[in-house]
Parts: structure tokens; sequence; C-alpha cells
């Protein structure tokens, strides 16, 4: 799993990075890791308002389908259409050729509100011991039904 330490991150596995003034937006290597093969994507229009934390599109792979959330506010300037037609291509480059929209910031300050690589790291490492909590937990209750 590849954190590139020159973006940010946010805890819906989203990635920035700012770019002559804009932000540019794509799902995280670990994003697409856990989705799978893509094979499907949703991007807003140029021109649309975006308010962090809200939904701006959805990608659908052979697992499952996932909202993607705004990093921040701004108006999309610019969208990948090209990834449209080959949504695969992020589960190939997620960091470069697979960037999903550009945005005009309303409001830099939400950057700090965005996780540095480390801490992108940390937050990945907490939801897999989580995740695997859960899955013995599930395994117990299932032996336990087992036994009655």
């Amino acid at each position: 799993m590849e954190i590139a330490d020159d973006l940010l991150y946010t805890k819906e596995h989203e990635w920035i990075r700012v770019e002559n003034g804009e932000i540019v937006v794509g799902i995280t290597d670990y994003a697409q890791d856990q989705l799978g093969d893509i094979v499907y994507l949703e991007l807003p229009t140029e021109g649309e308002i975006l308010k962090q934390g809200s939904p701006f599109g959805v990608v659908e792979s052979v697992k499952a389908v996932s909202d993607l959330y705004a990093p921040m506010s701004g108006k999309v300037v610019e969208v990948n259409e090209p990834l449209k037609d080959s949504p695969e291509t992020i589960n190939k480059d997620p960091y470069i050729e697979a960037w999903m929209i550009k945005v005009e910031p309303s409001d830099r300050t939400e950057l700090d509100k965005l996780l540095n690589p480390e801490e992108y790291e940390l937050y990945i490492k907490e939801e897999l011991v989580e995740e695997e909590e859960e899955e013995e937990e599930k395994e117990a209750e299932t032996e336990e039904e087992a036994n009655l």
C-alpha cells in the first residue's frame, strides 16, 4: 500500500494535492485495494459547488459501491473525463493518472482538517485493527451458535 508523502488525506480515503491554487482529488491506493476491481465511476460536472464532507460522486467495484466525499469546499473546475470511460485506471495508478476532479477551494483553512501522510497511515492501521477485531467477534459468535 502506497501513501504518497506529497499529499493530504481524508478519513474517507480521498487524497488531495495542492496544484496552482487548485486542489486535485482522487482516492487512495488503500481505498482502491479495499474496493477491488473498479468498474464504474460517477463524477460531478464542471461548475458544480462542493461542500467539504459531502458526497461528490460514486465509485463502483466488483465488491461494493462507495460514495466519494469532497475533501474541501469549492467549485469543480475540471473533471477527468477519460477516467469515466476507463475507471480501472484507478486500480493501476490512483495517485497520478487517476485523479478525479480539480477544485477551486472556497475556504483554504479546510486544509487544516485533512490528514498528513503519517496521520493517514496511523488511521489505516487503526482501521485494520478494528476490522480484525470485528471479524474475530463474528467468528466467535458463529462458533458459539454452532455449539448450541
